[in-house]
């Protein structure tokens, strides 16, 4: 199947500037089932909010399942400040550091929103003496709004609540050397391979040997987006989802990352070996990885009691849950693989 570098970067640049915090999806799944709709593709709404493609295959007895998940880090307003800045309680697993001096959009009620900048409260350094020191903690940082409200009242006026959602700024950048740099590649940069996988079959008409779901997650950076809704007849589930770059890491910017463990315990080890005996077939660079402070929605689905052989590979992501970076040819061979595996028999040990 061939590879369309500008399509995927395109989508992957629609999709990382719709805001979607977790527990605030809404918008980005009208636009995924718009795209779906355009592609004629069968698919389900979960309770939840999740979207469920599917494109039967030959055996529709033995099913498979691809999932990546669009919910991103965020935050909500924790209180209104006397002074009229916003406290934060985060959304997902990160610290305050790495938002620091980011912009944002704060969510009100009737749908509209307001900007801001998320910094230190002592971030004057010609007046705080601990500017660099102190605690990038709940108690510090803040949101400056960019309105003339000077007290809680004033806020308020503004249509700003507790329990509004906060968004980041992705600032999404594609460099002429490759690098693709934004907020939110977790994991809608497996998002965007799953969905240009699912059109590039429907436009191809290529039959696949086993019925395949498309499952896009809206809560895995909570914990819990792909542990229901799974067909029954579902044998394989693979997570799509960032492979974790850093000191002792296998995983780079430029090849497929094959997860043979994470915090939640070893993969199914021959799934997992399926994949390194494609990936070696097809010539696709991978490297396999173990990720310590880890989970996916498979090992969610498993925790869950599916009884499935689960496995995890995606794009190598540099910065993870921070200003996040990867490669074009990391795209590449993840997208690779997803098509290289879909068409392959399932595993049967």
């Amino acid at each position: 199947m061939e590879w369309n570098k500008q399509e995927t970067l395109d989508l992957l640049k629609e999709l990382v500037e719709i805001p979607s915090p977790s527990g605030y999806t809404m918008d980005i799944m009208k636009t995924i089932k718009k795209h779906l709709d355009d592609w004629n593709a069968e698919y389900r709404m979960t309770q939840k909010g999740a979207v469920i493609a599917t494109i039967q295959g030959k055996d529709q007895s033995r099913h498979r399942l691809l999932t990546a998940h669009v919910d991103t880090l965020g935050a909500m307003v924790k209180e209104i400040k006397p002074t009229g800045r916003l406290k934060l309680s985060l959304v997902g697993g990160f610290k305050f550091n790495a938002i620091e001096g980011e912009n944002c959009l704060i969510h009100k009620a009737d749908g509209t929103t307001l900007s801001g900048t998320i910094l230190m409260h002592q971030t004057t350094v010609h007046v705080y003496k601990d500017a660099g020191t102190a605690d990038r903690d709940e108690n510090n940082m803040e949101v400056r709004l960019d309105e003339k409200a000077f007290s809680a009242d004033e806020v308020r006026a503004l249509g700003i609540e507790v329990g509004d959602f906060v968004s980041f700024d992705p600032r999404f950048a594609a460099t002429d050397s490759g690098y693709i740099k934004s907020r939110h590649l977790d994991d809608k940069a497996s998002t965007a391979l799953l969905l240009q996988l699912l059109k590039q079959l429907k436009a191809s008409g290529e039959e696949l040997p086993h019925t395949t779901h498309f499952y896009i997650s809206n809560n895995e950076e909570i914990g819990y987006g792909g542990n229901s809704n799974i067909p029954e007849q579902t044998a394989e589930y693979i997570a799509v989802d960032m492979g974790a770059i850093g000191d002792g890491q296998a995983s780079d910017e430029y090849t497929v990352s094959i997860c043979a463990k994470d915090s939640s315990g070893p993969y199914h080890y021959g799934l997992t070996r399926h994949l390194v005996a494609l990936a070696n077939q097809h010539q696709i660079d991978y490297k396999v990885d173990i990720y310590p402070y880890y989970g996916s929605d498979a090992s969610a689905a498993i925790g869950a009691g599916a009884d499935v052989k689960h496995a995890l590979f995606g794009p190598g992501i540099e910065a993870s849950h921070s200003y996040e970076r990867t490669h074009i040819d990391s795209l590449k061979a993840a997208g690779a693989l997803l098509h290289a595996y879909v068409m392959s028999p399932l595993v049967t040990e």
